[in-house]
């Protein structure tokens, strides 16, 4: 049997298996760590997911997803990717800041994408929205669905990230209607508020109780209680981070949505482009990093006016017209 002949095929078939190789090892690998709330929680975390696995769809990447059990995992689950040479590690939430500045240092040539937080290091890209502007649009619908004049807001963690939701949204509601009352509720000081939907229901039930027409819930899954409440009520809510409309149709009014899918998708696509820059990049309506969410479970809701309310509302605080107060601002001057 003459070997020789076959030396060609093989030759062949070793060049291919080494382009195989080469292409294997040249794939992005991105990983991505969520809060405890995780990828099912129909809010922030959810659109964090959802942004990934277009990446996934659409760039060709691998990714790999974990689930922090509590606060004190984010920094060995951020440093087990580092160490398998992920190419990005996208971090959601402020609570995985303190794991992500120290992550930085230790892995300097590391790139991280921070959601809601600025690292301040020069290999993360830290991306933050403005939420009191959104709030401040579905503060003002509410109030155009409010004939009692009280509406009601529901946070979930009491920092100041939240207060910054509730100082937005009471501004709008008030500039449709300056009278108006508005009920506050926050669910608790730790992370656990962010997962407790029977307490949510509890205190949107008080809260319509109390003649509330319309809630407002920026507390991440939490928010599953205020929408089976607004339902039990024949009421109406307002969900928050991703469009939660779907969840209860006709008793969610709208969403206030922070497009951290597309945060997630569009840092990725710059890795793969070869054009990641880090440092902070803040996105508001201007961006369309913030909107309310109109599709086919609001659109009887949302009236023709309402709307052409809103989107004037909207070129205003653009162009500088009406000021959005800022919880954080507000601090600062304390």
């Amino acid at each position: 049997m003459n070997i020789f002949k076959y030396r060609p095929l093989v030759m062949v078939s070793s060049v291919f298996l080494g382009m195989l190789l080469t292409d294997a090892r040249a794939e992005l690998k991105v990983g991505l760590v969520l809060e405890k709330s995780g990828k099912d929680d129909k809010s922030f975390n959810a659109s964090a997911y959802q942004g990934l696995k277009r990446a996934e769809k659409e760039l060709g990447v691998m990714t790999k997803t974990v689930e922090a059990p509590d606060n004190s995992a984010y920094e060995s689950l951020q440093r087990a990717f580092a160490e398998k040479k992920f190419d990005l590690i996208v971090a959601i939430g402020f609570h995985q800041l303190e794991a992500v500045k120290k992550n930085a240092e230790r892995f300097p040539d590391q790139k991280f994408l921070l959601v809601d937080e600025d690292a301040k290091k020069p290999n993360v890209r830290s991306v933050m929205f403005e939420e009191h502007e959104g709030s401040y649009l579905v503060g003002a619908l509410a109030a155009m669905h409010a004939p009692s004049g009280k509406v009601g807001f529901i946070g979930g963690m009491d920092v100041p990230l939240i207060r910054r939701f509730q100082m937005g949204y009471e501004a709008g509601v008030k500039k449709v209607n300056p009278k108006a009352q508005l009920i506050v509720n926050y669910l608790g000081v730790t992370g656990e508020a962010w997962n407790n939907p029977p307490k949510a229901k509890e205190q949107a039930l008080d809260q319509f109780q109390r003649g509330a027409d319309v809630i407002y819930v920026a507390a991440g899954n939490s928010g599953m209680g205020v929408f089976d409440a607004a339902e039990a009520k024949k009421k109406l809510a307002i969900g928050v981070d991703s469009n939660q409309n779907w969840i209860k149709p006709g008793y969610v009014l709208s969403s206030m949505m922070k497009r951290v899918d597309d945060s997630v998708f569009e840092t990725v696509k710059m890795m793969k482009d070869g054009k990641f820059t880090p440092g902070l990049v803040r996105v508001g309506l201007k961006s369309k990093g913030v909107d309310y969410a109109l599709d086919q479970h609001n659109d009887k809701l949302v009236t023709a006016d309402d709307r052409k309310k809103l989107e004037a509302i909207r070129a205003d605080i653009i162009s500088g017209k009406i000021k959005v107060p800022d919880y954080y601002i507000s601090m600062k001057k304390k």
